[in-house]
């Protein structure tokens, strides 16, 4: 066992605090890692605050790790030391079931092993990325490309793959018409995907606040669901809509929406049901749909992607010492678009 620097939650109630983790020594087929960034995501805040269940303490979040290979074990074969590396939100998997042999493994029959506050193979509870380094086994490690800076790269590993995996599956591109509900640390990512992918994207945040952003970042079409005209102006307009907000809507209001077969997907996860009347999908044989992250093939391709049409997070990074303030700044959605934490800082 190795002993490193991390950043812990201690309790469901109390401000994250430094502290250290024990990382486990590395085996054959494992790839230790210097974290060099990890991105903070709404899902960091939801796990330890207690929302999505009871945890176990101190727990370490991070599930957006960009980071250098140090160290591989004597039977790792798709990573060698120096490459540039990232770590998303599963660690693990029982790599036997139909949808692992798919490559599916973050829908694995047996449950996949999220990156922290999960049970590992080895009956140990994981711990994330708010850390100075990680021990991870080879296949749920992926390239970073040269061309996209770690920083940058480092969201892309949840808020990119949480948006791509979706688009790809509904066949985002030339044609289709696309929107995006809510311009967070998902949204801005699912929009400069789609715009890359090359459909006609639009984005339907609560207010015009962001409105510029968003037609900086790719947007085509920016309105305002405050604005009740907004959904009898665009009623039958989209083929596909990506809502990445945490937070209880309206979701047969937005099902109106759609177009004939037209699917709305979640992919922000509020701890609140969501209801859905029943004629909002009949009256236009619409889809409601969930989807999660990608599985370890479709990120590298999101990664390989993204460093192809230039595409990177738009980040704030921050020292260690910030990240309970960035948390209050998340809830309050004051940031733009995703506070990333430099480990050096740690």
């Amino acid at each position: 066992m190795t002993t490193v620097k991390a950043y812990a939650s201690p309790s469901s109630t109390e401000d994250l605090i430094p502290t250290t983790i024990e990382r486990r020594e590395v085996g054959p087929h494992d790839v230790l890692i210097d974290i060099k960034f990890a991105g903070i995501c709404h899902s960091d805040i939801h796990t330890v605050r207690g929302d999505w269940g009871p945890q176990q303490y101190p727990l370490v979040p991070g599930h957006e790790i960009a980071g250098v290979v140090t160290q591989v074990g004597a039977k790792v074969t798709r990573h060698a030391v120096g490459d540039r590396v990232g770590v998303g939100c599963m660690v693990n998997s029982c790599k036997e079931c139909e949808n692992c042999l798919k490559g599916e493994e973050q829908y694995c029959l047996k449950g996949n092993v999220g990156t922290y506050g999960a049970v590992d193979r080895d009956g140990t509870i994981t711990q994330g990325g708010y850390s100075t380094h990680v021990v991870v086994t080879e296949d749920f490690v992926v390239r970073i490309p040269e061309g996209l800076e770690l920083d940058v790269a480092a969201p892309l590993l949840c808020a990119g793959i949480t948006t791509f995996s979706p688009l790809h599956h509904w066949g985002a591109g030339p044609g289709k018409n696309v929107a995006v509900v809510g311009l967070g640390g998902l949204g801005h990512m699912a929009v400069k995907i789609a715009h890359a992918m090359g459909a006609e994207v639009t984005v339907l945040s609560q207010s015009l606040k962001k409105q510029e952003d968003g037609l900086k970042l790719g947007a085509d079409h920016y309105y305002a669901t405050s604005d009740e005209s907004t959904f009898s102006d665009l009623a039958g307009t989209f083929d596909l809509i990506i809502n990445t907000v945490s937070a209880s809507i309206d979701i047969s209001s937005y099902l109106q929406l759609l177009k004939l077969d037209g699917a709305l997907v979640n992919v922000g996860a509020p701890a609140e049901p969501l209801p859905v009347n029943a004629f909002a999908l009949i009256g236009g044989r619409r889809s409601f749909a969930g989807s999660m992250i990608g599985g370890i093939r479709e990120t590298q391709e999101m990664l390989d992607f993204c460093a192809q049409h230039g595409i990177g997070a738009e980040i704030e990074v921050i020292p260690a010492e910030k990240i309970n303030e960035a948390y209050e700044r998340v809830l309050a959605s004051d940031v733009r678009y995703r506070f990333v934490i430099d480990t050096a800082t740690l």
